[in-house]
């Protein structure tokens, strides 16, 4: 098979980098003294002052290296214009666009803030796809614990911009789980808008994460986390029957590796048929309920994809560079994955590449 792909490739989850004069341009002239500003804390690690609040220490340490040929960070993360080269570089065609920085926002305990900082980075970002709406889109960053201003920049942003999708944390916003019934008029408002809702995890301060409090190591903390707080997550929307009460509700769980998937499923099916009078919400088997509704990325490494492939079929699985943060490999994020699905039938490859995606985001 060749190295370079003869598919129109959709990066299911690229990210942009956000540039320090994103919030003096964007941010509204009332919120300026508490907008984000680089510091150190006590350790010397690198962040950001966010209000009150020093954010992203972890994520900032994992992300001083990135997996670049001269070691640099690429500009493309925040160069709209160096994107596209980029894209061109590796042959990717479309790129689904995720914060780094502003993935902390919902630590903050100012709400007002919050959805000012939301607004700000959806209105930059907008700028940012316009130089090709075609080939960058756009996600909605939401106040996700104002769930009315949820729905109100979600509206905005579809009506707006046409971001095809919603992002949030898998992590319980104010102690409140990702099932709670409190979202479901936001639920409903996604659903009717036919976006995709995002789930992504990072490494947090404040809001409760799956493994934070085995370990001070960033690097422990970011290997469990992700996969433990998508698993949770993924078990709450089935099992607490948000997906069922929403049967058009699209989901995708992004950045903790696809291989936890075929597990996971069969365990919430084992639950589901040994207590099934305490999940009376749900009539479906947990996995079909998945199947129907719910995607997983796999990142240019992930060599445990195909055998996902042969256990749960070709349909739920998107592909996804993470460029440019850590554990992208630029440039050959696009041959490492065609590398490591090579022994996949091309309709399979077709499906996970391209396919996928534009039905996961509605492009079509």
């Amino acid at each position: 098979m060749a190295d370079t792909p003869d598919l129109p490739v959709i990066d299911a989850d690229g990210h942009v980098i956000e540039p320090p004069e994103l919030w003096g341009r964007y941010l509204e002239s009332r919120f300026h003294s508490r907008m984000p500003r680089p510091a150190r804390d006590e350790t010397g690690r690198f962040g950001y002052v966010v209000g009150d609040r020093f954010v992203m220490q972890t994520a900032s340490s994992l992300a001083e290296r990135p997996k670049t040929a001269d070691g640099k960070l690429p500009a493309g993360g925040w160069d709209p214009e160096q994107r596209i080269l980029d894209m061109d570089t590796e042959g990717i065609d479309i790129a689904i666009l995720y914060p780094t920085l502003s993935f902390f926002f919902p630590e903050l305990n100012d709400i007002e803030l919050h959805t000012a900082l939301c607004r700000a980075y959806n209105d930059w970002l907008a700028d940012f796809c316009k130089t090709d709406p075609r080939r960058l889109v756009g996600v909605a960053l939401l106040p996700l614990n104002d769930v009315e201003a949820s729905i109100r920049e979600l509206e905005r942003t579809v009506r707006d911009f046409g971001f095809r999708g919603a992002f949030i944390r898998p992590n319980p916003y104010e102690g409140v789980p990702i099932q709670h019934p409190r979202y479901e008029p936001f639920w409903q408002r996604a659903q009717e808008l036919d976006v995709a809702i995002t789930v992504h995890e990072g490494i947090s301060d404040s809001l409760p994460t799956l493994g934070r409090d085995r370990s001070s190591n960033p690097v422990l903390q970011h290997l469990m986390s992700h996969p433990f707080e998508q698993m949770a997550a993924c078990a709450g929307l089935v099992l607490g029957g948000v997906l069922e009460r929403h049967p058009k509700l699209r989901f995708v769980f992004l950045e903790s590796g696809s291989g936890w998937l075929p597990y996971w499923l069969h365990r919430m099916d084992e639950h589901w048929e040994l207590w099934s009078s305490h999940l009376r919400p749900v009539k479906r088997r947990p996995s079909e309920i998945f199947l129907r509704q719910c995607f997983i990325s796999m990142d240019p490494d992930d060599e445990i994809a195909p055998s996902v492939v042969q256990q749960l079929g070709d349909d739920n699985l998107v592909w996804a560079s993470d460029y440019p943060h850590i554990d992208s490999p630029f440039p050959g994020a696009v041959k490492e994955t065609l590398r490591v699905l090579r022994a996949l039938p091309a309709a399979s490859r077709e499906k996970i590449l391209v396919r996928n995606a534009r039905r996961l985001y509605a492009l079509d």
